[in-house]
């Protein structure tokens, strides 16, 4: 194995009850025993109440201002100004009866406002639950009424769709913050239903700064996160303050060893949802080192636009982000004529070439770094240092491009809710990791568990297996779900319902999802995922469905085409139409079909694995018709509720046109 990951317990033989499962390892800096938590520190409130300690006149928190329509230069607040608010904030809430272990809830896109607001629910042991900016108002209010907040803490643009559901919220939830103002017309609304409002500057008001703050301890819950799940209600992660205190230290640790901390110089780009734990524990891990957090518009539009104005040193993305940054740069070096692409590619292959040889990122190029591809750095504002990748696999081929062309070191991750964010990084600098998730983090134990029926062995020669999970970053199980708890946490392991599979470096690579798998008609099982990830190779593709019926021996797929390879197909063919109209073309349905499992045999998919037959889609799943999760996830069942038409009538014409052939 590598020098990055070191075996500490040996393998496990199966039993008639347990799978057999792979030794048991850690990150060679966690070698001698898991990180220990600092004695005294109890919550994540002492992270921030430090750095303003040592910071107070720091930049701390930053958005645009917007004169005339127009967003101007960032504005901020000082470590200083942002903790005399949060100490208002908490003593107001105490001065309405919510005290500590009571449950705040914060509904809203990432703003000052919101950190204010976990900042003051830290101070005062209170358990503040993310309400999704992405979910409707019927999940917003499932969680209101699971999770029993009291008090919510509401974008000003959030509160008419909390009004509608207030009624059949009211058995806990007793006031209403706007990030902003609130108009009286909604004050007698929620007063009516026993429910006072007040706007930011009138709750902030109602507290002190003359405020002494409560005890608290590791073991107190700092956060209930619900996650959005592909199937059946929210489920509510429950997080203490130890396991949130243990990830940003180790995030450091790992920083410290192989690349370089977070300073009070750096600056962090918030745009990835706060309600979600990967952006909530980088957040955390920049305040606790006094960096500067500037916010986005809320606009996609304008992303470049403010990443150029914010300049920031750290960035953190999605796979669905990266790829599309990647695809717009591409296509302007395609567009810039033959002697731009030619450059372009031969600094990109000298480049590849000395980082497979062991070059750190800054030696590798560094003058090619400065002729070709600092326009491609500037996009990102310039001085982006470290950039983060979580949430799904990111493609080979993206992390490739953008270790190669963004000038930086790039970390891809890989962790869930359940783990409090990152459990497993891969190491920065370290170009063999490309493609996999990199080694545990400090804090965390890991082993592969065999799963047979898929054919995974956590013990051959390329281990592969469920992982599993064991450690100080753990959830502390689901609120008021104690069934599901015991379903994922056996034996005080941690079953992710992931597959992974053991590179010779010690790196782990994720290659399944467990539970996406269903028979066909014949017995052959089908990995989903796995065959889904395989299609999204094929460049007319930006968003799969694959379905196999257990009643029928083949597949099928919903597939959002590219919408200018499309078109572009359609000029060279001669067939007219606008997309949905082509969408419907019987001939662009099986170019697609054709192509996609031309993709299929390239990369070695098995004949029941191919497509029989293709819907194309000119709309891309989205929340609002509930088909993927917050995070892009498919939602497979509300999938098949939406699509089930159009499934049974490609069922239909795939036998029809198998019983034509026979005759």
């Amino acid at each position: 194995m590598s020098e990055y990951t070191v075996k500490v317990e040996e393998a496990r033989a199966a039993t008639e009850e347990k799978p057999s499962a792979g030794p048991v390892y850690r990150c060679v800096f966690a070698k001698d025993g898991l990180l220990e938590l600092p004695a005294g520190m109890e919550s994540p409130w002492e992270f921030f109440s430090e750095s303003v300690k040592r910071n107070p006149n720091n930049q701390m928190l930053g958005r645009r201002q917007i004169i005339d329509g127009k967003a101007g230069p960032y504005v901020w607040l000082t470590y200083q100004e942002v903790y005399n608010t949060t100490i208002r904030i908490g003593s107001a809430m105490q001065s309405l009866g919510v005290n500590s272990g009571d449950r705040c809830g914060i509904y809203g896109s990432n703003c000052p406002e919101w950190i204010i607001a976990m900042e003051a629910c830290n101070s005062h042991a209170i358990s503040y639950v993310p309400l999704y900016d992405t979910l409707g108002a019927n999940a917003v209010e499932f969680i209101i009424n699971h999770a029993e907040v009291s008090i919510a803490f509401i974008q000003e643009s959030k509160i008419p769709a909390i009004l509608t559901c207030l009624s059949r919220c009211t058995s806990h939830l007793k006031t209403i913050v706007s990030f902003g103002k609130i108009s009286s017309m909604q004050k007698k609304e929620a007063d009516d239903l026993g429910v006072a409002c007040f706007s930011w500057e009138e709750f902030a008001q109602l507290g002190s700064l003359d405020h002494e703050l409560p005890p608290k301890q590791k073991t107190d819950i700092c956060t209930i996160m619900y996650t959005s799940g592909t199937t059946g209600e929210p489920k509510g992660v429950i997080l203490n303050n130890g396991a949130i205190i243990a990830e940003v230290l180790s995030m450091d640790q790992l920083l410290l060893e192989t690349d370089k901390v977070g300073t009070e110089e750096d600056i962090y780009f918030s745009f990835l949802p706060l309600a979600h734990i990967f952006d909530q524990i980088m957040e955390t891990y920049c305040i606790s080192k006094g960096s500067s957090i500037g916010f986005w518009q809320g606009d996609v539009r304008f992303l470049i636009e403010d990443l150029q104005e914010l300049k920031p040193t750290i960035f953190c993305g999605v796979p669905r982000v990266y790829d599309r940054i990647c695809t717009g740069i591409m296509e302007k070096i395609s567009s810039g004529g033959a002697l731009k692409k030619t450059l372009f590619q031969y600094a990109y292959n000298y480049k590849i070439w000395n980082l497979e040889k062991g070059l750190q990122q800054d030696k590798a190029a560094p003058l090619l770094d400065k002729l070709v591809f600092d326009k491609i750095k500037q996009g990102f504002g310039g001085r982006v240092r470290i950039m983060l990748s979580g949430a799904a696999p990111l493609p080979s081929h993206v992390e490739e491009f953008l270790r190669v062309a963004c000038c930086c070191v790039l970390s891809q991750g890989y962790g869930l809710t359940e783990s409090c964010g990152g459990c497993f990084t891969s190491i920065a600098n370290e170009f063999s990791m490309i493609g996999t998730v990199g080694v545990p983090m400090t804090t965390i134990e890991a082993r592969l568990e065999s799963v047979p029926e898929m054919g995974y062995d956590a013990l051959s020669s390329m281990p592969r297996g469920e992982i599993c999970l064991r450690g100080k970053t753990l959830f502390s199980g689901y609120h008021k779900r104690k069934d599901l708890t015991e379903d994922v946490l056996v034996d005080g392991w941690f079953h992710t319902g992931d597959i992974g599979e053991l590179q010779p470096n010690g790196a782990m690579k994720i290659i399944d999802r467990k539970k996406n798998i269903f028979k066909l008609s014949q017995g052959e099982y089908i990995a989903v995922e796995s065959i889904e990830g395989t299609f999204s190779r094929c460049p007319l593709v930006t968003m799969i469905w694959v379905y196999g019926n257990s009643f029928e021996s083949f597949l099928v797929a919903v597939v959002v085409p590219d919408r200018k390879a499309l078109e572009e197909w359609a000029v060279n063919n001669n067939v007219t139409g606008d997309f949905k109209l082509l969408c419907r073309n019987s001939k662009a349905r099986k170019y697609i079909l054709d192509e996609l499992n031309s993709t299929g045999q390239k990369h070695k998919l098995r004949g029941f694995e191919m497509l029989r037959a293709v819907h194309l889609e000119p709309i891309p799943f989205d929340i609002e018709r509930d088909l993927i999760t917050p995070t892009f996830k498919l939602k497979r069942p509300q999938l098949l509720k939406h699509y089930k038409d159009c499934i049974d009538q490609l069922y239909n014409e795939a036998k029809g046109a198998k019983e034509s052939k026979k005759c």
